[in-house]
């Protein structure tokens, strides 16, 4: 039952007991669950739930002794408890007596049983009173927004419920998303559910379980039976980028040091990271495999955990059903999305691509809609995929441009050209062929950047920063966010409709934009980011679809006013809605002229109710909203750490278009390794052009920037984890300190195969310096590759000798 469906109804208390569960207490204390029913219709009610102080959206309220929340305040007074059965009205003399009860804050005190001895009838009375009290007064646990469904999580205080799990040697079940059919759902998903369906913690399933490992293969999760093949194809694209992975998902989490079957993860929700808890049971079938998201490393459960964690923030697994991948991708980051329509694209989209695949963005895309089914050319239709690499390879007819893509169910692959089975691998070098081609079907493949705009309806990249949307160098971004809402008969006007309409009713906001350089203020445009996100208006995601939604925008001159219907008439935007979106985020670049404008979001129809927020990211503004109490808001700059590399990039590669190995080290020698301290690596030329044979696939020589991007990023991961590993800052590494070091980049190498890279690659005294490290670990992961590509088995690998040759002379 939501929230004002209840407050409509006539409610009782039904109070119910169970037997005597804590015996070490001198008084005998049992447990009382207290259940809200509707007394028209008895069945509109849910079964109790187990664990913490709750209130669901089914207005459940459980206590249990071990879990109180802080008693001070209360007078604990002696009253003859009701029968079991008993129901009490909220007139009721009973409840009255206890109506001066406080209200408990939310929060858990260790083994609360102990120091209560006394009448614990009148306590959980008193108890009762004040779990009361907030339903009728202020919603605790879920807040119930102005639009009357309850859209939020209960808190929970992770630190606070792990240390009570570990100081009673119990482990935690999260009765606000129990392991029950509740939580999976209610509709089609349950008709698909195995026969036999258990919950099972991940030490119930293996021997030797672990939530994540930076060794394992990056792409490694499959989709269960849920339809949410958009939320996979965000998370594999979170995979790719460590630092964005660990702000979602704490990667000290483990089921060994002070395990207690609780995990937390967190999301960006509507301008806020918000933390989620959940316990770590999931849904199995009877021989014991995942049924929902699963990894190919059966001992892995960060990507079940997390897909639980996001089903929860939704409502229920089922509530993850259908939806866009710039959805899950906007909650992962809180970046901007871009939605790019391939066949439309200008001839830039390879532009554009190539500095995503090498900044800190994530790629999806979708197939054309309709139901999901493999189609002949082995896509899935109305499915969304992950866009994981781009390459321009060297043919014998001239470049040919690809994109490399995955699956997210892990299988079924495209079988045009460039596909593992495809004859156009022939048209490539030996080197090149090897390291790119991977003959297996594990759901990744490539195509054509053209088959990719024939066959796919949409390409979504979502940037933590909105740089990407601009070729401007050596600026920075700022961003400002605005709240607020359409509430039907005032501020829920709808689109702009002739001849006299309500649009003029919608929230309105002033934006004043100009350039940062004095020097160029009134010379130059300047890039602007729009941003509207509507919020749920459910506590399930799929209960109450999206609005369609979009937002105008008006040159203004004048006071800073309402404006009445009359400027409306008479004054035509600049920028419109092409097609109002049924979507989480619709978002428009502009360029504007430095001066004032209006931005006035709506629905498609007049009446419709929601919340939203809008953000604006330029250069330099002040936004506000007109009518509001609130001051004009100055935009906060935007520190994004990888801002200076694209600058960087553009400047070098206007002046070598590809780099040969005397130009590589002059780059290397004049970059600034902050992590490394006192101890500066010098690049030899011997040292070059070692890296650019590891690098140059097609054997020109040379590299190009996109090649020269990802060894930029090789180089920030070799300098952090060599940083890590050397512990006095003498600039080199032990046999003990390289083997570690190469673990933590997800590099296994026995003992006996270390000491052959210390002889190989160190000094006399077997120690490695920091340019050493880098050739060893780029030669690595080259081999590492080719063998992954080549083997059939996992054991072993064939070579032609033409092969063999070109693999380990250029190398």
């Amino acid at each position: 039952m939501a929230v004002n469906e209840a407050r409509g109804n006539c409610l009782a208390l039904q109070v119910v007991w169970t037997e005597v569960w804590r015996e070490a207490c001198p008084a005998k204390i049992g447990k009382m669950v207290i259940t809200l029913v509707d007394k028209e219709d008895p069945s509109c009610k849910k079964d109790s739930l187990s664990g913490l102080l709750l209130i669901d959206e089914g207005l459940c309220i459980k206590i249990i002794m071990p879990c109180l929340p802080d008693l001070h305040g209360f007078q604990c007074t002696s009253k003859p408890f009701p029968e079991s059965g008993t129901e009490l009205g909220p007139e009721s003399a009973f409840l009255n007596a206890h109506a001066s009860a406080p209200s408990p804050i939310f929060c858990c005190i260790a083994q609360a049983t102990e120091t209560i001895q006394e009448d614990p009838w009148g306590l959980y009375l008193h108890l009762a009173m004040s779990l009361w009290l907030p339903f009728r007064a202020r919603w605790k646990l879920g807040r119930k927004n102005s639009l009357g469904d309850s859209s939020q999580l209960p808190r929970q205080d992770y630190d606070a419920l792990r240390e009570v799990c570990l100081m009673e040697g119990r482990l935690f079940e999260d009765d606000s998303f129990p392991a029950s059919l509740h939580s999976v759902g209610s509709g089609p998903l349950l008709r698909k559910l195995p026969p036999g369906l258990q919950w099972k913690r991940p030490p119930e399933l293996h021997s030797n379980p672990q939530f994540y490992s930076p060794n394992a293969k990056r792409l490694d999760l499959c989709q269960g039976v849920v339809g949410d093949c958009w939320f996979l194809a965000a998370l594999q694209a979170l995979t790719l980028h460590q630092d964005i992975l660990s702000r979602v998902v704490p990667l000290n989490q483990n089921f060994t040091e002070k395990y207690a079957g609780i995990f937390r993860f967190w999301f960006w929700h509507f301008g806020k990271w918000v933390p989620v808890v959940i316990d770590d049971r999931l849904p199995v079938n009877a021989a014991g495999q995942l049924v929902f998201v699963s990894s190919i490393y059966k001992n892995l459960f960060w990507g079940a955990l997390l897909e639980k964690a996001y089903a929860k923030l939704s409502g229920s697994y089922e509530d993850l059903h259908r939806g866009q991948v710039s959805e899950a991708l906007v909650d992962f980051t809180g970046g901007v999305t871009m939605t790019i329509i391939p066949a439309e694209a200008s001839g830039n989209l390879w532009d554009i691509l190539t500095r995503a695949t090498c900044s800190r963005t994530l790629i999806g895309c979708q197939t054309h809609s309709g139901k999901e089914r493999v189609l002949e050319n082995g896509l899935v239709g109305g499915h969304a995929y992950t866009l994981t690499g781009i390459r321009k390879v060297t043919c014998k007819h001239g470049p040919e441009y690809l994109v490399k893509l995955r699956n997210p169910w892990g299988k079924v692959e495209w079988k045009g050209d460039w596909s593992d089975s495809s004859s156009t691998w022939e048209l490539l070098s030996p080197k090149e062929k090897i390291l790119l081609l991977r003959k297996s079907d594990d759901g990744e493949f490539w195509m054509t950047l053209k088959d990719f705009q024939t066959h796919f309806m949409l390409l979504v990249i979502c940037k933590l920063t909105p740089g990407l949307l601009s070729q401007e160098v050596g600026q920075k971004w700022a961003c400002t966010t605005r709240e607020g809402k359409w509430k039907k008969g005032s501020t829920a006007g709808g689109q702009m409709k002739l001849p006299r309409d309500t649009f003029w009713k919608n929230p309105q906001f002033l934006l004043s934009v100009w350039n940062p350089q004095e020097s160029t203020r009134f010379l130059k445009s300047c890039n602007v980011l729009v941003s509207l996100l509507q919020k749920p208006r459910h506590r399930h995601r799929n209960c109450k679809p999206h609005l369609a939604i979009g937002f105008y925008l008006f040159r203004y001159y004048g006071d800073q006013k309402r404006l009445p219907p009359e400027f409306f008439w008479k004054n035509a935007p600049i920028s419109w809605p092409e097609a109002f979106l049924t979507e989480k985020e619709v978002s428009r670049e502009l360029h504007l002229e430095p001066g004032t404008y209006l931005i006035v979001p709506c629905t498609s129809e007049a009446g419709q109710e929601s919340e939203f927020v809008l953000r604006v990211f330029s250069r330099k503004h002040i936004f506000h909203e007109i009518g509001c109490h609130t001051s004009a808001v100055f935009s906060k700059e935007i520190v994004d750490q990888n801002a200076g590399q694209d600058e960087f990039f553009t400047k070098l590669f206007e002046k070598y278009p590809e780099i040969n190995a005397m130009q590589l080290q002059k780059i290397l020698n004049h970059m600034t390794w902050s992590s490394l301290g006192s101890a500066k690596p010098r690049f030899s030329l011997d040292a070059c052009q070692g890296i650019l044979a590891l690098l140059d696939l097609n054997a020109s020589g040379t590299v190009s920037i996109q090649e020269f991007r990802d060894l930029w990023k090789q180089l920030m991961l070799c300098q952090e984890v060599f940083h890590k590993h050397d512990h006095n800052q003498s600039g080199y590494l032990n046999r003990t300190q390289l083997q570690a070091a190469m673990r933590d980049a997800g590099i296994m190498l026995s003992d006996d195969v270390c000491q052959l890279m210390l002889i190989r690659y160190g000094g006399p005294n077997l120690q490695i310096d920091f340019v050493s490290f880098v050739h060893l670990m780029l030669r690595a992961e080259n081999m590492e590759d080719a063998f992954q590509n080549l083997t059939q088995d996992g054991k072993g690998i064939y070579l032609q000798k033409p092969e063999w040759l070109m693999m380990t002379l250029y190398s």
